[in-house]
């Protein structure tokens, strides 16, 4: 029988079966994905054949059916491990705050940059604008455009108040869509705005840090009332670059990647080279300087 992971607590997996109920399964020996050290072999949203134990009342899955894609992180920043977020995803959206956390634009990027690289279409909501002063409107109104013009729809909404949160509704919709960002830019909160039934625990923000508080703790897959399926993914506090090539980093960038044929060298590295392209409309505004400045560090910065 086939079914879809849509929970992951280790040694157990939820799966969703054809006809609507969930049954508790274990993994039958060990597996190996594609070839890459990862902590779980399995993820939400992954496909799978089971068969159901009858005596007990639980599974056994027996088989992976292939990925469309997935999305991965490192493990830990010394780890060479990774760690699948989701697999056969439809889109991956990350969560963004500019207040009570503050999320950087590093922290975008490594998100967007993961999702380029397994080919999975990207969205940037930016939550608690209800928060937000006439500073962070300025601010807002400029990351906006700066992530629009690379390509990237965004929303800006309150999971409070529920202001924006229809366009939302329709962005979901018949779509199986990731969930991620910091602990704390209420992922959960707006799941619970946009499907009031589900309701997802919350916890305030921690007032001496500003930083969230762990309410999720495994990537838990939702199945939408008005169509389609959620991820939420417990916070990540810092999402690592897993399997960098800086050699082809310039191609996770939509607006670096349109002019790549247009540099004078075949190999570009869009550093210091004459007759470059790219450093020429980031000189001519056509190319923001703060994505252009984000792939700088990465590349600096980043291990290999």
């Amino acid at each position: 029988m086939k079914g879809i992971v849509t929970k992951s607590t280790g040694s157990w997996y939820s799966v969703l079966k054809p006809d609507g109920t969930f049954i508790e399964c274990r993994l039958k020996g060990k597996f190996k994905v594609l070839g890459i050290k990862t902590t779980n072999p399995l993820a939400v949203g992954d496909h799978v054949v089971f068969r159901v134990l009858r005596e007990e009342g639980t599974g056994v899955i027996t088989q992976i059916l292939p990925r469309k894609n997935y999305i991965i992180r490192k493990a830990t920043k010394l780890s060479k491990q990774s760690h699948i977020l989701a697999a056969n995803l439809d889109q991956a959206i990350i969560i963004v705050t500019l207040a009570e956390p503050r999320t950087s634009t590093g922290f975008i990027d490594r998100f967007l940059i993961t999702a380029e690289a397994y080919h999975i279409p990207a969205v940037i909501i930016f939550n608690k604008i209800d928060l937000y002063n006439d500073g962070k409107m300025e601010e807002l109104s400029t990351l906006k455009k700066v992530y629009e013009a690379a390509g990237y729809p965004c929303y800006a909404v309150s999971a409070l108040t529920g202001e924006n949160t229809g366009d939302v509704i329709e962005l979901l919709k018949d779509k199986v869509s990731l969930l991620a960002g910091h602990s704390g830019v209420g992922k959960s909160a707006l799941i619970n705005t946009l499907e009031p039934g589900l309701d997802l625990k919350t916890k305030p923000i921690s007032r001496a840090h500003k930083k969230g508080v762990h309410t999720t703790t495994f990537a838990m897959m939702f199945r939408l009332s008005f169509g389609g399926f959620i991820i939420d993914t417990p916070g990540i506090k810092e999402f690592g670059l897993y399997d960098l090539d800086r050699k082809t980093l310039s191609e996770r960038y939509p607006e670096l990647r349109a002019l790549m044929h247009a540099c004078k060298y075949t190999n570009c590295t869009h550093l210091h080279e004459p007759g470059c392209a790219v450093k020429e409309a980031v000189e001519n505004g056509e190319i923001s300087m703060i994505r252009y400045d984000g792939y700088l560090r990465i590349m600096a910065n980043d291990e290999p």
